[in-house]
């Protein structure tokens, strides 16, 4: 588990970057630089997708070079140094290019190290240790976020010198790096692979449909961000919210791993997808903003259900030669849906209003929750 802690740590650091910026985003946007929900969801779209896109190619590479790190070296440090074009950004072009630059090497980082987590635990601990790695990433969300609220109070909104701050604890989380070790099947010449959807377990190919499906109506969490703005809290209190969401997120993720491990992925997965239907929909619906408070709290609880075990679920199903490429497959079904869901999320506000956002990624997340549910409850976890 030596492995998992400090790739955990390496999270931690990173997301302390990395939410120090993400949840003031939509608002530098929106208030500092003049644009609407719509290219917000354009831009993380973008992003997002182009993210999801690289991972099966990168997982593919580590898995053809039988090696992890210097694939999870590249991806981090790309990720680091591009949070710079955010401090010299006078257009929502340049939040693109740094965006894209940002989630581009999160793409190439994270298949080969969610692989290096699956081969550092064995087969009936691997929710725990995903869900070990999650909660180290995710307060470090907790604590990045809080850091955004106390520096944007600090520097009287101004957002560029938090851009600048991010980059010392990005920066931290590669030197940490280094202390990682290859796990004991990694290593050695460069392999032939034959790869194909027909070599993929049938259950994995049902999933990664599902998840594709899921995807569609998971539209940019800056969106919550942005309904906390619209129906009156502060910009310091959207925030927070956001810190609410992480501090759940964090703290269910390791339990409901674990929980994983016992009673079946699927199991927990369905709860999941359904909880974020249930969320969405309060979303939806919401009469007034002390609500807010507990949907918030319960979309971290969402995504402890799911982020984690998602990921070992997959590496149950994935044979080892092909476990960095599948795992990168899984997050590029969840990419290919981002674009559209945050761009549609995005028109749906703009023409409808946010109701309409939020009613259409509920009935995304109740019809994944419902065709998890129809696989059956056979024996595989």
């Amino acid at each position: 588990m030596r492995n998992v802690v400090l790739l955990g740590v390496v999270s931690f650091l990173t997301d302390v970057s990395s939410e120090m910026i993400y949840p003031i985003l939509p608002l530098y946007m929106t208030l500092k630089l003049g644009v609407g929900p719509a290219i917000i969801g354009l831009v993380e779209g973008i992003a997002e997708s182009i993210s999801s896109l690289v991972k099966v190619a990168s997982g593919y590479i580590s898995d053809r070079m039988n090696r992890r790190k210097p694939v999870v070296t590249a991806g981090y440090s790309l990720s680091s140094a591009s949070k710079i074009l955010f401090y010299f950004s006078t257009s929502w072009a340049w939040v693109l290019f740094g965006h894209v630059a940002d989630r581009f090497g999160k793409g190439v980082r994270t298949a080969p190290r969610d692989a290096l987590i699956a081969e550092s635990a064995s087969a009936d601990a691997r929710g725990r240790a995903f869900g070990l790695h999650r909660a180290l990433d995710t307060f470090g969300a907790v604590i990045g976020a809080s850091l955004a609220v106390l520096l944007l109070v600090g520097y009287h909104g101004d957002y560029r010198r938090i851009f600048l701050v991010s980059l010392v604890p990005a920066f931290m989380g590669i030197a940490v790096l280094f202390a990682v070790r290859e796990s004991g099947r990694a290593g050695g010449a460069v392999r032939r692979l034959r790869f194909g959807w027909s070599t993929i377990d049938k259950r994995l190919k049902v999933f990664l449909l599902i998840m594709l499906l899921f995807s569609l109506g998971n539209s940019s969490n800056q969106f919550l961000i942005l309904r906390a703005k619209q129906m009156g809290f502060s910009d310091t209190v959207s925030i927070l919210l956001y810190v609410v969401f992480n501090i759940v997120y964090a703290a269910s993720s390791y339990p409901l791993g674990t929980l994983s491990d016992k009673v079946g992925r699927r199991r927990v997965l369905v709860f999941g997808y359904a909880a974020y239907g249930a969320v969405y929909l309060g979303f939806a619906l919401v009469p007034s903003k002390g609500y807010l408070w507990v949907l918030f709290a319960a979309y971290g609880l969402y995504i402890g259900a799911t982020e984690g075990v998602e990921k070992a679920f997959v590496s149950d199903l994935a044979p080892g030669e092909l476990k960095a490429t599948l795992m990168g497959m899984h997050a590029t079904m969840v990419g290919v849906g981002l674009l559209p869901a945050s761009v549609i999320a995005g028109f749906l506000w703009s023409a409808l209003g946010p109701w309409a956002s939020f009613l259409f990624g509920s009935g995304a997340g109740f019809a994944a929750a419902f065709a998890l549910y129809l696989m059956g409850t056979g024996s595989y976890r």
